[in-house]
């Protein structure tokens, strides 16, 4: 008991002071700021469907839900929960059920349950629907896939769909991974873009419609003071944390990475530990090992350092563990996927025994289906070096950095 209270006050101390840097930085202003103070005008006399969770908030963190509902020129009649739940309360990929809200009255229809597409039933007698969530910049992160099928379902129904627009925590510049091979689409990836696409939800919402025909009245409400090479801390927002285990911006700039390490089921990724998506480990790592052959390879904004900790909940709960800390000290020049498979690679070439069992055909299936194409596993199966992987992905991202253009909004 005594663990979990200091624990307690750990996780208090770390994130309920965002300090006095960020708090002054910040000129940036949310889609939803943008709509209440000067296109409110867009909802009048509409019957209105918000999808949102517990991160639509304006920038003084008041909720959208909130402030629509009580809204005297908004008639707020139906929300829309994606993956986790309107409040964020659900682990991922647990399913989400329908319910009310018992703080509004209002029905809240479920977007990850049964149903991934709104039906429909839950579309009866809407005029707009009204999408506010914050995502975190990664094609697999499953809020991009409600975003796309409940705009394939407004567009069928002659429903108008407003985005009101959030910052790409990652910025606008970094591009990184393999383009999505539509054999591999699912509900982790249902369009072709890389796995960081460097795109405000708003801009994919663009991209879909125009290049994939989605015949949907679509509008996006812009932000006001964001641009391209912000990453989160630049923002001046407070951060919220997107799904439970991302409770910080560092979570989210080492989810693309780490994230897919968690996919192999052999080591630790910091869920269950204070610093989810930011440590790799396992009983047999060695840390000081890992760390010099990692510090070697001269990765771009990053340092690792040798680390040692014992989950208190999931992976090697209750087990020593030794890895490394993934220290970001230059956020615009960290590569997070190629930093995970230079890892994975490292892992590999320590510990082959270990590393043999990783792909079976249940696992490699998982792998493979977040990273979009199926050519890493199996390069890292085989024992060859990541580094041409690598390589080959510049010139489709080129190609996608030309196509996403006339998308851009900022």
């Amino acid at each position: 008991m005594q663990k979990f209270c200091r624990l307690g006050i750990l996780l208090f101390l770390l994130f309920s002071f965002p300090g006095k840097a960020s708090a002054e930085k910040g000129n940036v202003k949310l889609g939803i700021d943008v709509l209440l103070e000067k296109k409110i005008g867009i909802l009048r006399d509409k019957r209105i469907g918000l999808i949102t969770n517990h991160t639509g908030c304006n920038s003084k963190l008041l909720s959208t839900v909130d402030l629509l509902h009580k809204h005297p020129e908004v008639n707020l009649t139906a929300l829309f929960a994606p993956e986790h739940g309107l409040r964020g309360m659900t682990e991922a990929g647990e399913s989400v059920p329908s319910s009310s809200d018992k703080y509004t009255g209002l029905p809240v229809h479920s977007l990850y349950g049964g149903k991934k597409r709104p039906t429909d039933k839950m579309l009866r007698g809407l005029d707009a629907l009204v999408f506010d969530i914050q995502d975190i910049g990664v094609r697999w992160y499953t809020y991009i896939s409600t975003l796309a099928l409940a705009m394939e379902e407004a567009g069928k129904k002659g429903i108008e769909f407003i985005v009101l627009d959030r910052p790409n925590p990652l910025g606008g510049l970094k591009i990184e991974g393999p383009i999505l091979n539509a054999r591999q689409k699912s509900f982790l990836g249902l369009y072709p873009v890389p796995v960081v696409h460097g795109m405000t939800v708003g801009e994919l919402a663009k991209f879909y419609k125009g290049e994939f025909n989605l015949p949907v009245n679509l509008k996006i409400i812009q932000m006001e003071g964001w641009n391209r090479s912000m990453v989160w801390d630049d923002t001046g927002l407070n951060w919220i944390p997107t799904s439970p285990w991302i409770p910080t911006p560092e979570s989210a700039l080492g989810y693309p990475g780490t994230g897919l390490i968690g996919e192999t089921g052999l080591i630790s990724i910091g869920i269950g530990y204070t610093t989810p998506f930011q440590i790799v480990g396992a009983p047999w790592i060695s840390s000081y090992a890992l760390a010099e052959k990692m510090n070697e390879k001269n990765l771009p904004g990053v340092i690792f350092r040798p680390f040692f900790f014992e989950p208190f909940w999931g992976k090697f709960h209750g087990e020593k563990c030794e890895g490394v800390h993934i220290h970001i000290v230059d956020k615009a020049a960290f590569m997070p996927l190629s930093t995970a498979l230079h890892l994975l690679e490292a892992i590999r070439d320590l510990y082959p025994q270990r590393f043999a069992s990783v792909f079976n055909q249940k696992r490699k299936r998982s792998f493979d289906r977040y990273l979009g194409v199926t050519t890493i596993s199996e390069t890292l199966k085989k024992g060859e070096k990541i580094k041409p992987i690598l390589n080959s992905w510049e010139e489709k991202i080129e190609k996608f950095k030309e196509k996403r253009k006339k998308y851009l909004l900022y």
